[in-house]
């Protein structure tokens, strides 16, 4: 930039000068536009040695493994200079660049450089400081400086925010890291740049505007993929931490926790041959988003059984056991595992089956209110439980917004039937003793509502359409039913005889 000109840019700056406020010191400070990369108004020489780190084992995204760039010092009037990072010595130098900084100018916006430019780093001497970068890093770096100067960014473009973002992070520019995570946010989200935010390199210590905008991404995944079935294809195409991301979740709506178990291990199949690397990602990253406690007991079953050399069967099995522990006892293991329920469409039960003359099961299922507001009939709504077995045969419960009995939706009821996927192969019809019943608040047992018995020979659903006798409005809104905003059913199955096909 010529004497001219920066005679002519300086004429009134602060006359001029663009407004912008500095949010790491609580002022609003002006602008220095006219001032950068300028020999008029600097005071050093800021060399800036890029070098190629792709090939660097363990980089991540900074150099020497700090927090910070690799600063080197001048040595004499040849210009040679010390390496100080022992990480990388023989790392080659692509490109340098040089930039006339004014140094008041860039410790007022950043602690680093205020160290940099005071007693407290070795190089500050020296009218010729250095910094290392990555070339991945210079763009980013680039538009720092210019923010520095200008209290503004000239790019909206997503990727080199990010790299401005980090590079803010890195050399401690607090208020850019406020304005460029703010305008990353506001940014219209797409998958690809959610993935590109989430995946960005980065060993530093994330700052809160780092994290705010790392936390969007992931909400913004979470949300466009919540319905696994609508997504199961697309999503073996997701890399690895936006998979993370989307299972870590509990508002992804799913059949039961089993779905994603079986394609968490065939998306690691698929995106990792090898087997070591595999069994690693499994073990480390994607089995700990598995929610045991909410999978079937036919499939904990199948998991336990499996001899896959991929899985970690002791991290698994453990796994496994605190899961059947709070099953068995509810009560008495709560936290994490309590609080890991997500948004499923069959909804586990808890069950006790009794051996003896007739053998039968007695099943529990709750339901929230939000979860039965989903089963009114105008929504043609409807929930199945997790299965259950009695003599051979598979069971579900069925929850539905019962028929209309009138015109307005009011007049509708709480619908619960018993499911019976029968078993074709089988010789022998069952009957079978049904009851269902409710807890009530203010007895604080469950009351029997309906008790039938009923001859199986095929596939078949027997229920009631209106279970409590009200209307949908009084139902939704009985303070006596819903105990703690849930609903506690109990579904009593007996087998009371079976029949001989008649010939």
């Amino acid at each position: 930039m010529g004497a001219g000109k920066d005679s002519e840019s300086a004429a009134g700056p602060l006359a001029e000068a663009e407004m912008d406020l500095d949010f790491s010191r609580g002022g609003v400070v002006p602008s220095f536009e006219f001032a950068f990369n300028s020999a008029n108004f600097s005071d050093r020489v800021l060399r800036i040695e890029i070098v190629a780190c792709d090939n660097v084992p363990g980089y991540s995204g900074d150099i020497g493994g700090g927090s910070i760039g690799d600063f080197r010092e001048d040595k004499g009037n040849e210009g040679q200079s010390v390496d100080s990072s022992a990480m990388i010595p023989c790392t080659p130098v692509l490109r340098e660049k040089t930039i006339y900084v004014n140094s008041a100018i860039l410790a007022s916006r950043s602690p680093f450089f205020l160290k940099l430019f005071s007693n407290g780093m070795k190089e500050s001497d020296q009218t010729h400081p250095a910094l290392r970068i990555a070339d991945s890093e210079e763009n980013g770096l680039m538009e720092l400086l210019s923010y520095m100067y200008r209290g503004k960014l000239t790019t909206k473009e997503p990727t080199v925010l990010l790299d401005v973002l980090m590079a803010a992070d890195k050399f401690e520019v607090l208020s850019c890291m406020r304005h460029s995570s703010q305008l990353l946010t506001s940014l219209p989200m797409t998958t690809e740049s959610a993935l590109l935010y989430i995946e960005h390199p980065c060993s530093t210590s994330l700052a809160a505007d780092v994290q705010r905008v790392i936390g969007v991404a992931k909400e913004f995944l979470a949300n466009k993929y919540k319905d696994f079935d609508e997504f199961e294809d697309e999503l073996m195409n997701i890399s690895l931490a936006g998979i993370e991301a989307i299972f870590s979740s509990s508002d992804i709506c799913v059949e039961t926790e089993d779905d994603l178990y079986f394609f968490m291990v065939d998306w690691a199949r698929a995106r990792y041959p090898e087997l070591e690397e595999r069994r690693k990602i499994l073990s480390s990253r994607l089995l700990p988003l598995v929610r045991f406690s909410h999978m079937t007991c036919e499939t904990l079953r199948k998991i336990l059984a499996c001899t896959d050399n991929d899985i970690d069967h002791e991290l698994v099995n453990k796994r496994i056991t605190e899961a059947l522990l709070h099953i068995a006892y509810p009560t008495e293991v709560e936290g994490a595992l309590a609080a890991e329920v997500r948004a499923y469409t069959r909804k586990p039960v808890r069950v006790v089956a009794i051996d003896g003359p007739c053998p039968h099961v007695i099943v529990y299922l709750d339901l929230t209110s939000k979860e039965c507001s989903r089963f009114l009939p105008s929504k043609g709504m409807f929930l199945f439980s997790h299965p259950f077995y009695l003599a051979g045969q598979e069971f579900n419960l069925v929850a539905v917004g019962g028929r209309e009995r009138g015109e307005a939706t009011n007049s509708c009821g709480f619908g619960l039937y018993l499911q019976i996927q029968w078993d074709p192969e089988s010789s022998k019809p069952i009957t079978l003793d049904c009851e269902f019943a409710a807890k009530r608040k203010s007895s604080g047992k469950f009351v029997m509502l309906c008790n039938d018995e009923l001859t199986v020979y095929d596939e078949c659903v027997h229920g009631y359409n209106d279970l409590f006798q009200m209307s949908w409005l009084d139902f939704i809104t009985d303070n006596d039913l819903f105990i703690d905003d849930v609903l506690h059913l109990r579904a009593d199955v007996a087998v009371v005889g079976q029949l001989k096909l008649k010939t």
